[in-house]
């Protein structure tokens, strides 16, 4: 009996054992990447094991392996490949519920590793030798950020990941420049499809969009390869998102901002709606479907009671509604979800994520003190931003499909109230303007792709097909000034009066949207071969863009009867009163038009390219990547009304050739050398006559369209050393040959000022680049400054202008390029503590007095003075590193944004030297605190 309680106790034990090891068994994963030491390419169907059982897995197309399942403790990675040295890696360490990331780099067999089976590394080497080779594998020269570094920061979206490249500068928080050259000259893809511009005005991306903790891999290249698209000068940047994740995990973030010249100061705008706090108007300021023509209105069509009618149709509310500016408010959502098929084999992944954001800032005492005004303005901003990714991702065998989609909406509705003196207005007028103004700007992009294997010497294809659409809408411009005569002083008459008996695009109301589709497709095709002795790659694809383009534009406006017995009075009315239901019920308002036949318009563009690429290896040391890109390029715009002066019908074909040459001095030192050919091509807007009256810039904007597109032959020279993994000295030389470069200026031989474009020949640009990037441990040997990290890049830029075009007398026929930079520094000084659970970042950036607007015939250029920035980054891992408290301090200094009239040309600021003020203020500086955490 006793034996047998013995040995029941001793099975129950057992089976205790077996359901706890079963049950709580700790698990986690390895997973990365295995690639080409020498080239960086990633290797396909490569065997990953774990050394001395069964379990193995191969690479996908993408060179990616995932070993899960794994119990907690250390490892020995054995990966071969045909045609490689085997390698082993030791001490690979597995933690419970984790995955430990970790890239792998092997070497081709030569006739002197031939016999030797195996090398073997420890995990730490092999993370130095995978780092060094992204570093210095790159075919160009460029500079990027990868997923593992972005975790060790605390960059909350794409914009601040960016301002840590070289040669990287953001504006507004969101619009960067690279080379010192303006975002006109810069391109970006997202997921290998282009991104379009999300600006009516300019050719810009907003990087804020794209959330940081999705993006796998951003990476500028400052020089161009045949597979490049070829309309960028200054840099093409590459966003590459995340799409099948390491684990199943649910994050949300949550944060608060300060601005110390808005939060919690009072704040004014027009009629505010709840679903203003979610990006979308929720329609009262929409032009009714109903309301007149334009043509019915302009040939006085309209009956007096249908006119009536139509008025009180029209949103009338002018009220100033007062609040108080609330702080900005940051939320983040993000689910990831993979499984696994097939014995892990097939995976099956997808990343959402939601972002939300709204903001209320205040730009309080804005100067503008030129030529025959000085005003004040107060501006207050009520901005909402809300996004959305949605990535989907399937892996078979060796090949991938993706669906990746991004959606971002922007609700800016902005009040402007500006008093102060034109004397050009009756020998001097004291004015009042306001200005209520809303644009929802919209972007969806989604697109297909996939990655295939294709015949039996390791070749593939990759294909694409994407959508893009963006909406500009600006239901409601509302814009209404009075004055009152300085002569009138001390008189009954020295009162302010509304103007509203004329009408003009300065004191209409604007009613424009603009709707854009896209569709573009690529098909890539890579094969590796033997060329000299050495494995080379041939890579050759096609790719197609066509771009549809609507804009319309209404210019409205109530138009008094000064012949009304109550006229007088009703100038003198207060904004809130001016267009009251009694006046317009009385007939003393008629409905009125500016016509805008030349001002809507409708576009299209098509762009087809080609290109033959070889990445050649010559011995061990040497790398060419050559070949040639063929754009055709056509684009046809047409105004509403088509004349041969508002309308355009290009087309170009261009041959693009472009090498890239590196010599690997040492294992640690790169010399590079490298000429290009690439485009500028006018964006629609900067194509169209339409002429939009800017009430902050006191002009029009008008485009031109006998604009062309720009060539630009490039040259580049770098010297890279990498003293060790993640550090970086490195020094560059470039020179760009600008033919027909595209330039705003002041075309102002008329009465009215107005900002145009120019086609500007034999520009040259040239420049230096310095980068530094170096722990601190070269000064003393301890762990404080083993783990601080110092980084600056410095470019220095020369930019010499002699244009001759004809009909323009330009005030300043030797000056810099518009928007280029004479020099940009960033500089950086990085610190983690307690096992990096801990990090400190602070952030410096300048850039040199740049030309804003190029002068014309009767005003001087317009230059933006230097600042400086400062910026603070202190972040926290708490809750066992799922959760994280991030602290930001954005510019910390507050220096005056300037942008004045060079008038004395001494190339300084000065208003006693006779230099007038386009634009100064003080944004304030913000003060961030966020926590997330992840599941």
């Amino acid at each position: 009996m006793k034996s047998q309680l013995t040995l029941k106790k001793a099975f129950f034990t057992l089976l205790f054992v077996v359901i706890g090891a079963t049950v709580f068994a700790q698990t986690g994963k390895i997973s990365g990447t295995v690639s080409d030491k020498k080239t960086g390419e990633t290797l396909i169907a490569a065997a990953v094991k774990i050394s001395g059982t069964t379990k193995a897995v191969g690479t996908d197309v993408d060179g990616k392996y995932t070993l899960g399942g794994l119990a907690t403790g250390k490892y020995v990675i054995e990966v071969s490949y045909i045609g490689y040295v085997t390698k082993k890696i030791a001490d690979v360490e597995v933690k419970d519920k984790e995955t430990t990331s970790f890239n792998i780099v092997l070497e081709e067999s030569t006739a002197n590793t031939l016999n030797q089976v195996t090398i073997t590394a420890s995990f730490k080497q092999e993370s130095v030798n995978s780092l060094y080779a992204k570093q210095k594998n790159s075919a160009v020269i460029s500079d990027g950020v990868s997923s593992d570094q972005i975790k060790k920061s605390p960059d909350r979206n794409t914009s601040d990941v960016l301002k840590r490249i070289s040669g990287a500068t953001i504006q507004d928080n969101k619009f960067v420049v690279i080379r010192g050259l303006s975002d006109r000259y810069n391109n970006a893809t997202l997921d290998g499809a282009a991104l379009p511009s999300t600006e009516p005005n300019r050719k810009a991306f907003s990087f804020d969009i794209v959330p940081s903790n999705l993006v796998d891999n951003l990476i500028i290249s400052k020089t161009a390869t045949p597979d490049l698209p070829a309309d960028f000068t200054g840099g093409s940047i590459q966003i590459i998102t995340k799409d099948i994740p390491d684990n199943n995990f649910f994050s949300f973030g949550i944060g608060e901002g300060y601005n110390t010249a808005s939060t919690f100061k009072d704040f004014k705008s027009g009629v505010r709606n709840a679903t203003d706090y979610l990006g979308f108007d929720n329609g009262d300021k929409a032009l009714p479907s109903n309301f007149p023509s334009t043509n019915r209105i302009i040939n006085k069509q309209l009956t007096q009671a249908q006119s009536i009618s139509a008025m009180k149709n029209l949103p009338r509310d002018f009220n100033i509604y007062n609040s108080t500016a609330l702080p900005t408010q940051n939320l983040l959502l993000t689910l990831g979800r993979v499984k696994s098929f097939n014995e892990g084999k097939n995976k099956l992944g997808a990343l959402l994520s939601v972002t939300y954001r709204n903001a209320q800032n205040i730009n309080n005492e804005v100067v503008r003190d030129y030529v025959d005004v000085d005003y004040r303005d107060n501006v207050y901003k009520f901005s909402t931003n809300i996004g959305a990714i949605a990535n989907f991702a399937y892996s078979y065998g060796k090949s991938k499909i993706t669906f990746k989609n991004i959606y971002n909406r922007t609700y800016d509705d902005n009040f402007l109230s500006r008093s102060g003196l034109n004397t050009s207005i009756g020998g001097g007028a004291d004015v009042k303007f306001y200005a209520f103004d809303l644009m929802q700007k919209s972007l969806f992009k989604s697109t297909v792709e996939g990655t295939h294997p294709i015949g039996e010497k390791s070749g593939k294809i990759n294909w694409s097909a994407s959508y893009s659409n963006i909406l500009n809408d600006q239901p409601d411009q509302k814009k209404v000034s009075y004055y009152r005569n300085r002569s009138d002083f001390g008189s009954p008459d020295y009162v302010y009066n509304a103007n509203v008996t004329t009408l003009g695009k300065e004191n209409t109301r604007l009613y424009s949207k603009l709707n854009e589709d896209a569709y573009s497709g690529t098909l890539n095709y890579t094969l590796p071969v033997k060329m000299f002795g050495q494995t080379s790659t041939f890579k050759t694809g096609l790719s197609s863009l066509y771009r549809d383009r609507t804009f319309d534009a209404r210019f409205l406006g109530l138009l008094l009867n000064t012949s009304s017995p109550d006229a007088a009075d009703i100038r003198r009315r207060s904004l809130g009163t001016l267009y009251g239901t009694d006046v317009i019920n009385n007939g003393s308002y008629s409905l009125d038009e500016i016509p805008g036949n030349a001002d809507s318009y409708t576009a299209n563009s098509m762009t087809n390219a080609g290109y033959l690429m070889l990445d050649n290896k010559f011995g061990a040391k040497s790398r060419l990547v050559w070949g040639v890109r063929v754009e055709q390029f056509k684009v046809v715009l047409d105004a509403k009304v088509k004349a041969p002066e508002t309308s355009v019908d290009d087309s170009y074909v261009d041959v693009l050739p472009s090498a890239n040459y590196t010599y690997s001095l040492t294992p640690k030192i790169n010399l590079r050398a490298s000429y290009y050919r690439t485009l500028a091509r006018p964006e629609f807007r900067e194509l169209a006559s339409s002429a939009v009256y800017d009430y902050e810039l006191l002009a029009f904007q008008q485009g031109d369209p006998n604009l062309k597109e720009a060539k630009v032959d490039n040259a580049d020279i770098r010297f890279e050393f990498y003293p060790q993994a993640g550090q970086v000295l490195s020094v560059s030389g470039f020179y760009k040959k600008f033919h027909n470069a595209i330039e705003s200026f002041n075309n102002d031989g008329t009465s009215s000022r107005i900002i145009s474009y120019i086609n500007t020949d034999n520009v040259d640009v040239y420049g230096v680049e310095f980068e530094f990037r170096k722990t601190l441990d070269f000064i003393a040997a301890n762990d404080f400054l083993k783990k601080t990290t110092l980084y600056t890049n410095l470019s220095f830029i020369k930019s010499k202008i002699s244009p001759n075009n004809t009909g323009i007398n330009l005030l300043e026929p030797n000056r810099p390029m518009v928007g280029q930079a004479p020099y940009v520094i960033n500089a950086g000084l990085q610190h983690s503590f307690l096992n990096d659970k801990l990090s400190f970042n602070a952030l410096y950036n300048r850039v040199g007095r740049k030309l804003y607007i190029a002068g014309g015939v009767l005003f001087h250029s317009v230059w933006e003075q230097p600042r400086d920035v400062m910026d603070l980054q202190l972040s926290m891992k708490v809750l066992k590193n799922k959760g994280e408290v991030k602290f930001n301090a954005g510019d910390i200094l507050n220096q005056r944004i300037l942008f004045y009239y060079d008038n004395d040309q001494d190339k300084k600021y000065s208003v006693a030297n006779g230099d007038y003020t386009l634009s100064s203020y003080k944004p304030g500086s913000n003060y961030s605190l966020s926590f997330s955490y992840t599941f």
